[in-house]
């Protein structure tokens, strides 16, 4: 037993000196040069390397002070620099051969900076391929993308850098890259796993096949994956300008698939905190999206075919096309909102930026809605018809707010909620503010009111109006206001502010009305009215001077 453990303590003895003797022995540094061109050939790009170390316990080459140079095109920085490059080797061929065969290569602690023009050309496009021909590691090199292959390749703890090409804006950083392939080759397909975390944070999975990596654009290589994105925080994401006033978080769960030319994302978006307008506020409910889009990655022109838009139990159905002009996306899209529950609608006005009257919500009732959504992103103009039916307003008196109007309905109307039969109106939303034509209000205890306005981008109110009075006419005050024009009804306006808004007579529509009734009664052989300053003394509340 003494001389088995003896025997043992010799064998351990003899590794240990091995272990520190070889990596003197072997010097892995003239090495260097046939590393540096083995990778600068094949990915087209001079490739350097610092000082080379061997370590035998993990079997491995460790190099210092990583740079890959950028796309000449792009400019003069690294396109990749890293902290150090692990390239697992095969030992025994090393060691008594000097023949280095590399099994795996590992980034540690890399960053990359992606860099992408307004015409959508990537400083990674050229990767393998174009730039292998103007380099001169290349031309000496026996190497190219044909012969190069290596059975793992890793990123691991790696710093994404995503900016645009010539542009003062600022870059979007993504922190905890780790990518690991499998059987890497440009010129065959291999598996791939990709972990990151978001800007803002949040983090987002892809895992699938990608190759053979196109000679002509790399960004342009085929790949078919399953892509899984938590909380991503849409103002800080890069893919919205943050001035859109478009924020919140978003989820995605699909799959995003790409033949070189033409890419396609199927799945699900869910949308939480969403704030939808500059004006806006974060809305209390999520928004679910099962969409499919198609994107032509030459022309950077993407169709929404399938667009199902789930707030609750309401449903829309949006569809379009996106298309990136410089550094925005323009949009030309449909909204299609058939009868939507307005109780699962109404916690979502506030991220749209719509400010009910103080104190007041919708209950109940249907709301429909035709929109055409064109323009760019941060600027976007919605214009179609808005219907809503049979809902309340609960919390607002319209009788009270009409003041003395209601009064020509046969008795003064006052309720604490309004109850609404139908409003219908052609909208139109844009950057200066919202403008609402064809108005056409039903409301059973008051009336028919009618009109037009505008709202300003910090909600104030300018709206004519004209009111078609349930319960006939008192004294005539209806056919005085109306005369001259082929509707009946009383005028007034609307002013002050979304939250509080002012009802008021208007006295210009109505001396108009009269005037113009008394010219039409002279020229029709008939009495004018007398004294129609005494009626609106009458609506003012004034008394009839004797």
């Amino acid at each position: 037993m003494k001389r088995i453990v003896k025997i043992a303590a010799i064998v351990v003895a003899v590794l240990l000196v091995v272990l520190i003797a070889v990596p003197f022995l072997v010097n892995v540094n003239s090495f260097r040069p046939k590393i540096e061109t083995e990778l600068s050939g094949a990915m087209g790009r001079q490739v350097t390397l610092g000082d080379l170390s061997l370590s035998l316990l993990s079997g491995s080459v460790v190099a210092s002070d990583i740079a890959i140079a950028d796309d000449p095109a792009f400019g003069k920085l690294p396109f990749v620099t890293a902290k150090s490059l692990k390239v697992g080797v095969e030992l025994l061929p090393l060691i008594f051969s000097k023949q280095l065969n590399v099994t795996e290569i590992s980034l540690e602690q890399p960053q990359i900076t992606l860099l992408k023009t307004a015409d959508g050309k990537w400083n990674f496009s050229s990767l393998g391929g174009a730039a292998a021909k103007s380099q001169p590691a290349a031309k000496s090199s026996g190497s190219s993308p044909a012969n190069f292959s290596v059975g793992k390749l890793n990123v691991k703890d790696g710093r994404l850098i995503i900016g645009k090409a010539g542009s003062s804006a600022k870059p979007q950083v993504y922190d905890k890259v780790n990518i690991e392939v499998k059987d890497f080759s440009f010129t065959s397909q291999f598996p791939f796993q990709l972990a990151v975390q978001l800007p803002g944070g949040g983090d987002a999975s892809i895992s699938g096949k990608a190759g053979p990596i196109s000679s002509e654009d790399a960004s342009k290589t085929p790949f078919d994956a399953s892509v899984k994105v938590n909380d991503l925080d849409i103002a800080k994401s890069g893919f919205i300008d943050p001035s859109s006033g478009l924020a919140g978080l978003a989820a995605f769960d699909g799959t995003l698939s790409s033949n070189g030319n033409d890419a396609k994302a199927v799945g699900a978006f869910t949308g939480t905190k969403l704030k939808l307008s500059p004006k806006g506020t974060p809305a209390s409910t999520a928004v679910v999206i099962k969409h499919t889009v198609e994107f032509d990655l030459n022309r950077q022109l993407g169709t929404l075919s399938q667009g199902d838009v789930m707030i609750g139990k309401a449903v829309a159905h949006l569809t379009g096309t996106f298309q990136s002009q410089g550094d925005t996306q323009v949009l030309n899209m449909k909204l299609n909102a058939p009868d939507m529950p307005v109780d699962e609608l109404k916690v979502l006005l506030p991220s749209l930026g719509v400010v009910l009257p103080s104190g007041s919500q919708l209950k109940g009732g249907t709301l429909s809605a035709a929109l055409t959504i064109v323009g760019p992103i941060d600027k976007l103009v919605i214009t179609g018809p808005v219907r809503l039916a049979n809902t309340e307003l609960a919390g607002f008196d319209l009788g009270s707010k009409l003041g003395a109007l209601s009064t020509f309905a046969g008795k003064a109307v006052s309720n604490p909620d309004t109850s609404i039969q139908n409003v219908s109106l052609d909208a139109r939303v844009a950057p200066e503010g919202t403008k609402a034509d064809n108005i056409n209000l039903t409301v059973p205890a008051i009336g028919v009111i009618t009109g037009a306005g505008t709202v300003s981008p910090a909600g104030a109110l300018s709206f004519k109006m004209l009111a078609d009075l349930k319960g006939g006419v008192v004294g005539g005050m209806t056919k005085v206001a109306a005369f001259g024009s082929s509707k009946g009804g009383i005028p007034f306006t609307i002013d002050g502010t979304t939250s509080s808004p002012h009802f008021a007579p208007d006295l210009r529509g109505m001396a108009g009305g009269i005037a113009q009734g008394a010219v039409g009664q002279v020229l029709g052989g008939k009495n004018a009215l007398k004294n129609p300053g005494s009626v609106l003394g009458g609506f003012l509340g004034k008394k009839k001077q004797k």
